[in-house]
């Protein structure tokens, strides 16, 4: 085969004609096999004509597979209402209409094949019990031409080139964003380009905090404040704008990407759960970035089981608490000036109802003092990326709380608090990993292209060119799952559903454009002195937290149940 990328003899070329017009007819049956999945499936956990939680949890390959498969068809979704807004605006050009068609031909085909719910876990339709009368039912003319024709080598070549023509601009095709957000994007993408990029490695090789002056910069920028009401000193932007920005942050280096997180976390928490003097009392200092916080809720032995955390506070003659008990994964704890701290108020009780949620002032700590607040102690754990804020385990031993410091003021209200900012929070760490796997993709395309072997540069070669149109394609519809997401908790209606795809797809679509970007590598992609090497480790952190990806799977697929 030629080495070249051009198509051979007798091939289709690249874009489908009448492509719109496919996609969309082949959207009704993909609707239809989620629906009679949905119905397979929940009748295989029913008992007594009700939905078993149990059985959910005993029949994970088939509950996490129908979470998998209507992730998919939701994207799809999404990718078609993009692809027809950027028709109607003249503005559905080449590379945009090669990724289109290569998202339908590429996800069609693992729709009918198999699923990738992890490197070795493949959904197959059988294990959501459907058989071969159920895909030839949901199958018509445009669907079995999209699957045969529209991930092909020369789509997938094309593509490439449109890349390498289009490298160095914000993004890789048209987002389908508005001028307002696709300003903030560019705003963000050059600061991260000019200050946190060429820093970005160094930063991670020394596991070094992120530098002060960072922080300020980013504050002064309205980062901490950006979804923050304008009423309580913050810019009052949109959920959508809180993704661009990160997404673009993330992109410069996932660390810096993160610092918007705490204060994302904790601004919503004190916005839906707080009373009026916790939220003047918190809100303006948290948007100016004066108040740094961090989110205290796991520990050592429950993980994503916050239910049963075990972490006391009790409530003294004085009316304040003390807390004492063991956190694990605290991010970003020692620099920190308040900890949003989830702890058991009720010690009768065994599960979510007793509860509560803490905003427990301290003293940010030094290199030489970590932690100097009485009543708290901290050790780092060392970690094979994510950096920039640092990971602690933390111990506390009768830690003093103001009693006007738990949030809402009421006890018991801890967990539902806390699950009312789950939204927000994995839609921006989906924008999160959006913005890892762009890096992963810009830095994959520029050493593809300046790297030489057998005569010519790396990108020649079809499986190269194949894996940088692939990340391409992904990352533009983990993108546009996320923007729905955002659209939709901006619109104020329920997205638990919706953000939980996204940080589904997202995580995965971070660590295989890492991963390929290390291949197309090779040797060089190991050492640590390589950019790729970082990416790979900063990407592989997204499928765990804020909901590992079989935690994700699992709440999906109990929704999608009823």
């Amino acid at each position: 085969m030629a080495h070249d990328g051009q198509a051979p003899a007798g091939a289709s070329t690249a874009v489908l004609p009448d492509l719109l017009n496919r996609t969309a007819a082949a959207l009704g049956p993909v609707d239809h096999l989620l629906e009679t999945a949905r119905d397979l499936v929940r009748l295989s956990v029913q008992r007594d004509g009700v939905v078993s939680a149990r059985a959910v949890e005993a029949e994970q390959t088939a509950t996490h597979g129908l979470a998998w498969l209507a992730t998919y068809v939701y994207a799809l979704r999404r990718m078609q209402i993009w692809a027809e807004s950027l028709s109607a605006q003249g503005r559905f050009g080449e590379i945009e209409q090669l990724i289109h068609q290569i998202a339908f031909g590429e996800y069609l085909n693992q729709i009918h094949g198999g699923i990738p719910m992890s490197q070795t876990e493949i959904l197959r339709p059988q294990d959501l019990g459907l058989g071969a009368d159920q895909l030839a039912a949901i199958s018509n003319d445009a669907v079995e031409h999209l699957r045969a024709e529209a991930n092909s080598q020369v789509a997938r070549s094309r593509l490439a080139e449109l890349l390498v023509e289009q490298q160095g601009v914000a993004t890789y095709g048209a987002s389908g964003l508005d001028d307002e957000l696709e300003m903030i994007r560019n705003q963000f993408a050059r600061y991260a380009q000019d200050r946190i990029a060429p820093h970005a490695h160094g930063w991670h090789m020394d596991d070094a905090l992120i530098p002060m002056d960072v922080i300020e910069e980013l504050a002064e920028m309205g980062v901490f404040g950006l979804t923050i009401p304008e009423d309580f000193g913050g810019l009052g932007l949109s959920k959508a704008s809180m993704v661009v920005v990160s997404e673009e942050l993330s992109r410069g280096y996932i660390g810096v990407g993160s610092l918007g997180t705490r204060s994302e976390i904790a601004a919503e928490l004190i916005l839906c759960g707080g009373t009026e003097a916790q939220k003047e009392k918190w809100l303006p200092g948290l948007a100016s970035g004066e108040i740094l916080p961090t989110a205290v809720f796991t520990e050592p032995n429950t993980g994503s089981d916050l239910a049963s955390l075990r972490t006391r506070a009790v409530k003294d003659a004085a009316g304040d608490y003390r807390i004492t008990g063991n956190k694990t994964w605290i991010t970003h704890a020692a620099r920190t000036h308040v900890m949003t701290v989830l702890a058991r108020t009720d010690p009768g009780s065994t599960d979510h109802r007793g509860l509560s949620m803490f905003l427990a002032e301290k003293t940010p700590g030094s290199e030489a003092d970590p932690f100097p607040t009485p009543g708290m102690t901290g050790g780092e754990i060392e970690v094979l990326g994510y950096r920039g804020m640092k990971e602690y385990e933390l111990g506390f031993d009768d830690f003093h709380v103001k009693g006007e410091n738990l949030l809402g003021g009421e006890e018991g209200r801890g967990f539902k608090q806390l699950m009312q900012t789950f939204e927000a929070a994995r839609i921006q760490t989906a924008a999160r990993a959006i913005g890892v796997a762009q890096a992963a993709l810009d830095t994959g395309l520029q050493y593809a292209q300046d790297r030489k072997a057998f005569g010519g540069p790396l990108i020649q070669f079809p499986r190269v060119s194949g894996k940088l149109a692939m990340m391409a394609v992904e990352i533009m519809v983990a993108r546009q799952l996320t923007y729905f997401a955002a659209g939709e908790k901006d619109n104020d209606r329920r997205c638990d559903l919706e953000a939980g795809m996204a940080k589904l797809l997202a995580a995965r679509v971070a660590w295989s454009c890492a991963d390929n970007t290390l291949q197309i590598h090779g040797g060089n992609g190991f050492a640590l002195e390589y950019t790729a090497s970082r990416l790979l480790c900063d990407a592989r952190i997204l499928s765990i937290f804020e909901g590992a990806a079989e935690i994700q799977a699992q709440v999906i697929a109990r929704r999608l149940l009823g």
